[in-house]
């Protein structure tokens, strides 16, 4: 799956990342995928609330990246409450530790001294046009990045959310995705900063992504220490999903918005213009479109806001490909 990218400036190289996470049974997966992966280069990694709460989180992906042997990624702790709301977290799915369990000891390595919103502005003024956001969890952070820079859609080269639930039941609430119901006021301030590149991946396409006890069996399979602890790890998470959908395996949200961001091809989707829920007493952090199909010149405006710049919503995907493309990138992840 590999895909070579070409920056806005014209080399032809790695695409080089910035990660927002809260790790996260899926988060860590995706951490360990995007690392294995030739094509990609982490420059930096910010930690948020969500999951577990944003200390956790942090100390989550010191832990990770020491396992990797990446301790050169700067990790730049981040917003430990949403903007308008309490703190609501998940260990209830991801385990106390967010690691299913298995965090293991306090790591060795430390964050740095500036927020992660901070490091998202500073990396994207230094190189504009060149660096990929992908956010898997909660967007407080990216929020937080757009009110210190409100230029920060043109610094960016592109975005890449996990969130969202469109055509697909909420897995927190009947109608929202746990991401964007963390912070909805953030989910909504990002979608309607005029990012001109930015994808959303949400439950359409990640619950169809089902790993299934075959795949955790071929994960179980292989033979290197990432493989070992990511089976370790996914154990508490995959318990939650069977009791959860009735069958067994586990979804990967997180690993699947890694796969789309290197290979848009995956996927298909459909352009629009989105919000968020805010108000709505049972649909608070729902990810909303006008989905209507409107004749040309009909009276009745299409779009929730015009003003609004579209994006790109994952509405199917290459189910296979993808499972097999996490079990290769676990299979030569190394220390």
């Amino acid at each position: 799956m590999t895909r070579r990218h070409r920056s806005a400036g014209g080399r032809l190289g790695g695409m080089r990342i910035i990660v927002d996470t809260d790790p996260g049974v899926d988060d860590a997966l995706a951490l360990f995928n995007l690392a294995a992966s030739p094509e990609a280069e982490i420059v930096a990694i910010g930690t948020v609330h969500g999951n577990v709460p944003a200390p956790q989180a942090t100390a989550n992906t010191l832990r990770l990246l020491e396992l990797l042997g990446l301790t050169h990624i700067p990790v730049a702790g981040g917003a430990q409450r949403p903007l308008a709301q309490p703190l609501m977290t998940a260990e209830s799915v991801h385990g106390d530790d967010g690691l299913g369990g298995f965090a293991g000891p306090e790591p060795v390595t430390r964050p740095t001294n500036e927020s992660a919103a901070e490091q998202i502005v500073r990396l994207a003024r230094a190189n504009p046009g060149e660096l990929t956001l992908l956010a898997l969890g909660p967007l407080t952070n990216v929020a937080l990045a757009l009110q210190l820079e409100p230029e920060l859609p043109k610094l960016l080269e592109r975005i890449v959310v996990m969130g969202g639930a469109l055509n697909a039941p909420g897995n927190i609430t009947s109608y929202a995705e746990a991401n964007f119901w963390h912070d909805p006021e953030a989910a909504d301030h990002v979608l309607g900063a005029g990012f001109p590149d930015l994808t959303v991946v949400g439950l359409d396409v990640t619950m169809e992504a089902h790993a299934d006890d075959r795949w955790l069996a071929r994960l179980a399979a292989l033979n290197n220490p990432i493989a070992a602890y990511a089976t370790s790890i996914v154990g508490f998470y995959a318990a939650f999903y069977e009791s959860f959908l009735g069958k067994p395996g586990f979804v990967p949200h997180d690993s699947l918005a890694v796969a789309i961001m290197l290979d848009p091809d995956l996927a298909t989707y459909r352009e629009e213009r989105f919000a968020i829920e805010l108000t709505g007493r049972h649909t608070r952090g729902q990810l909303v479109a006008d989905l209507r199909y409107l004749a040309p010149g009909s009276p009745f405006d299409r779009d929730i806001a015009k003003d609004r710049t579209p994006a790109k919503y994952a509405v199917t995907v290459d189910t296979e490909r993808f499972l097999d493309w996490m079990i290769d990138t676990l299979t030569v992840a190394e220390p």
